[in-house]
């Protein structure tokens, strides 16, 4: 059975951000609060914990998950960024947007998508995510907590309980989020791509 915190949604409480961080630095799989709606997290290096994710949302080897990270300078640690994207990702961040983008070297192959070897990155703009990724001092691995057989993410941290609190370590409860996933934009290209149309506005790409 999983632990369960209620946060302040703008001020969310140092002790149980530090409690949450711990939590993933040994194994733990956590539901958390974002921009655009909740997400399922566990620490980027860690086998086992991805594993659980997968087996939660019922996706295979080639589901993309992505790396939520806390600013500019992190993204450039794990994807590849030229002047034109860097330009991209400095306009549209914090925000309810996730780009893919070249992997780079620090990025373990299984993260990576099989055949294109790129990552998906992701800034959100949420006080509780962006509280714990400084705690943590790395990104945390991602994935829209959306459960197989449902059109739109959880949003309902009672319903949090009843479906998956036994195949978590920790339910982060910072209210609604909605249940609008972000935009995905591919960046790997000449010309911005997008593949999913979610919260973030795709004007800003000329698209």
């Amino acid at each position: 059975m999983s632990q369960y915190f209620t946060l302040h949604p703008v001020d969310p409480q140092p002790r149980l951000i530090r409690q949450a961080a711990e939590i993933v630095r040994t194994g733990g799989v956590i539901v958390y609060p974002t921009d655009s709606c909740y997400a399922l997290g566990c620490q980027i290096g860690d086998k086992a914990a991805m594993e659980r994710l997968r087996v939660i949302r019922q996706v295979d080897e080639k589901h993309h998950f992505s790396l939520v990270c806390r600013d500019l300078s992190e993204v450039a640690t794990y994807a590849k960024v030229d002047n034109r994207q860097y330009r991209l990702l400095k306009a549209a961040t914090p925000g309810c947007y996730a780009f893919i983008l070249e992997a780079t070297r620090e990025v373990p192959k299984r993260l990576q998508h099989p055949s294109r070897r790129t990552i998906g990155v992701r800034i959100p703009d949420h006080p509780v995510v962006r509280a714990l990724l400084a705690e943590l001092g790395e990104p945390l691995l991602t994935s829209t907590l959306t459960l197989p057989g449902d059109d739109v993410p959880l949003n309902d941290p009672e319903e949090f309980r009843e479906r998956i609190e036994r195949q978590v370590d920790l339910i982060l409860d910072a209210g609604s989020c909605g249940v609008e996933p972000t935009t995905i934009v591919n960046l790997t290209g000449p010309e911005p791509v997008i593949t999913r149309v979610g919260r973030g506005d795709t004007a800003l790409f000329g698209v």
